[in-house]
């Protein structure tokens, strides 16, 4: 298992095309948002701005969307579009997120099932769209040779399980999962575990307790989103973004405490710890 260190990260980060455009840094597009959970589409798209994305927009529910456009300054917030104009949207993009604060319904999870099977770009599930494809779980299946990153904590591990308990090895309940699925695995916690389906995992280092509130794991998956857009290579990308957003946690609890910290501190901190990588001294 790799140990995921600031110089590892160090390694991952490419430095940005002196002529570079917002073309260039990648376009994503994520699916969030319902009543009463506006904040985590907010916290997401802000996590993939903070995190160097060129372009996100962000679909939600039109009943929140007045909402969402206060909120947005960067990030482009628009109402759910129909499916057919959703999907093609999202194949124009360079990643798609769908999930956090979706909620709950069976009009949402059919349409995340869909759109699971017919999106060619790399996916990233998390929160409520790891809930949807936990019911039916063979749609990962249909993906497999396409990118798609799954980020349950644990109790969403145990849903996409059907019930089967993690037991003490994480490692191994990562891995096995990722290989039997085709997919990318992040099974945060604790030194968080990123297993690969070829067998590879990567065990995370930065992170404290003040990140156990709800919102932090909305900023993660922004995060992971935005560099795959950028184009990094998944086994870069994914454990990288782990680890910065450990770092930006760690940062905010030395400026606020661990009670104190709140998500929104660590995008505040995002740039500081991209910089605290990059400028890494090595031999």
């Amino acid at each position: 298992m790799v140990q995921v260190t600031r110089e590892f990260v160090h390694h991952c980060l490419p430095v940005r095309k002196r002529d570079g455009h917002k073309g260039t840094f990648g376009k994503v597009h994520i699916l969030a948002g319902s009543v009463g959970l506006t904040g985590a589409a907010a916290l997401t798209a802000a996590a993939a701005v903070r995190t160097g994305s060129g372009l996100v927009s962000l679909s939600v529910p039109p009943e929140i969307w007045p909402v969402l456009a206060v909120k947005c300054q960067e990030a482009m917030p628009a109402p759910v579009a129909r499916f057919e104009i959703l999907l093609e949207n999202m194949n124009q993009c360079n990643g798609v997120l769908i999930g956090p604060g979706l909620g709950r319904s069976r009009k949402t999870d059919v349409r995340t099932c869909h759109l699971v099977e017919r999106l060619q770009t790399p996916l990233v599930l998390d929160a409520d769209g790891i809930n949807a494809v936990a019911e039916h779980i063979d749609v990962l299946d249909t993906r497999r040779g396409r990118l798609t990153v799954l980020t349950p904590h644990d109790g969403e591990f145990l849903r996409l399980s059907q019930g089967k308990a993690i037991g003490p090895d994480r490692e191994a309940a990562a891995l096995a999962f990722a290989r039997q699925h085709g997919c990318v695995l992040v099974l945060k916690g604790h030194r968080t575990i990123t297993a690969f389906p070829d067998g590879e995992t990567f065990e995370n280092t930065t992170g404290n307790p003040g990140m156990a509130k709800g919102g932090s794991g909305d900023v993660l998956a922004g995060m992971i989103l935005s560099l795959l857009g950028q184009g990094i290579p998944p086994k870069k990308a994914v454990p990288s973004a782990v680890w910065l957003h450990g770092a930006a946690g760690d940062l905010a609890a030395a400026s606020f405490g661990e009670y104190g910290m709140t998500p929104s501190d660590l995008l505040q901190n995002i740039p500081a710890a991209i910089q605290g990588a990059m400028s890494f001294p090595v031999d």
